[in-house]
């Protein structure tokens, strides 16, 4: 398993941009696939993106294709997420996560897990 420590979230305004950043401690950082969830109040958890271990191939939600960008720097251990043209439907508490599996965007098969960050987007 790997440590993931999440940080970046705030509290912003419709429109505003946000940089989440998830920090990871172990060995063999490269060989995880990562990915970020949400989770808002009374919903379930949702994936949001995700990027392999090249960085070469990534994914994303519908609701959030064209507005975040996951990138990672294996030489510094670190994943991010570029949050752009935020809106109060992205209010929620933000994880970063890490699998061994390529290609899944459920949250069962991610195995470490960050505490979160919250992003909450309120005029």
């Amino acid at each position: 398993q790997l440590q993931l420590v999440e940080s970046g979230g705030g509290l912003v305004y419709p429109g505003d941009s946000l940089r989440l950043s998830c920090a990871a401690s172990g060995r063999a950082f490269s060989s995880w696939v990562m990915g970020w969830f949400r989770q808002a109040p009374g919903k379930e958890r949702e994936f949001v993106a995700g990027i392999t271990w090249s960085g070469r191939s990534t994914h994303y939600a519908d609701s959030v294709k064209g507005r975040f960008t996951i990138s990672r720097d294996n030489a510094k251990n670190m994943v991010y997420l570029q949050m752009n043209s935020l809106n109060v439907e992205d209010t929620a508490a933000y994880y970063c996560a890490a699998t061994k599996n390529s290609g899944l965007t459920d949250p069962t098969h991610f195995g470490s897990w960050g505490p979160g960050t919250q992003v909450t987007v309120s005029s």
